[in-house]
């Protein structure tokens, strides 16, 4: 079994990470907000995957057990907050919202050194206070504990494009359509198709991230068609697909600094 790193206190700064990288499964006695202003980064516990492009950041409360991976050259903009510094109150991972503000404020103040000067705290006085205004934007593909359940989520996973009805998955795992729809409530806390959904919209940030053309991730990842792709990424981002791409421009990372 691979040992979890523990690190007391969260880092903040830039980690470059290339297309494929990551950080392996570790822990801090502080939250974190963790940012990808280039690229697409993943962020993994045992309740599930998080996955966040530049208009999202994921927040990890302290004591979270939590890997890394990252889809596209990725630049990951980290801050550690003390354990009593909880400015949305979470006491779960979440995708919040990153508006133009505080991902300025993000990449300023994971650029800047730990110097203790009063214009560091002032900058993130000012970022807490944007963090308080960052609603959840939902784009979590939780894990499933019950055997029944994670035999049909494996499937969709491996293939997020099987387009088969929720009775005929089951039919294949040996359980009836009506106790896979109680599990995914039950455990999910949503339907099967928001489930999907999420799945396939996770999948589709990150062959993006990896250069895939549009018309093709709409294919692989169970599109009918790439309108259809098209519009349910502009009402889950707010942007098209091709707004998504053309938008990972590269930032200048000053130093590179090692932990997570």
């Amino acid at each position: 079994m691979p040992t979890v790193r523990h690190t007391p206190h969260a880092m903040t700064g830039i980690r470059p990470l290339p297309s494929g990288g990551g950080i392996d499964a570790h822990w801090h006695d502080e939250h974190q907000i963790v940012y990808a202003a280039r690229g697409v980064l993943s962020v993994t516990t045992g309740a599930g995957t998080w996955v966040a492009p530049a208009t999202r950041a994921i927040w990890v409360p302290a004591g979270t057990v939590h890997e890394h991976r990252a889809y596209g050259e990725t630049d990951v903009h980290l801050v550690g907050l003390p354990a009593g510094a909880n400015p949305l109150g979470l006491d779960r991972p979440a995708v919040l919202e990153v508006g133009p503000l505080l991902r300025e404020l993000i990449i300023a103040y994971t650029r800047e050194p730990e110097d203790g000067s009063a214009e560091r705290r002032r900058l993130g006085g000012v970022l807490l206070d944007r963090l308080r205004h960052s609603g959840e934007r939902p784009l979590h593909v939780p894990t499933a504990r019950d055997p029944r359940l994670a035999a049909v989520c494996a499937v969709l996973r491996e293939d997020p494009a099987d387009g088969r009805t929720l009775a005929r998955l089951g039919a294949g795992a040996g359980v009836s359509e009506r106790t896979l729809s109680r599990l995914f409530k039950a455990e999910f806390g949503m339907s099967f198709p928001r489930w999907r959904t999420q799945l396939r919209l996770q999948h589709a940030l990150l062959l993006l991230a990896e250069g895939a053309p549009v018309t093709a991730v709409a294919h692989r990842c169970g599109w009918s068609s790439s309108s259809a792709f098209i519009d349910a990424f502009r009402r889950a981002f707010g942007h098209t697909p091709g707004a998504h791409r053309s938008s990972r421009t590269p930032q200048v990372a000053h130093g590179s600094p090692t932990g997570g």
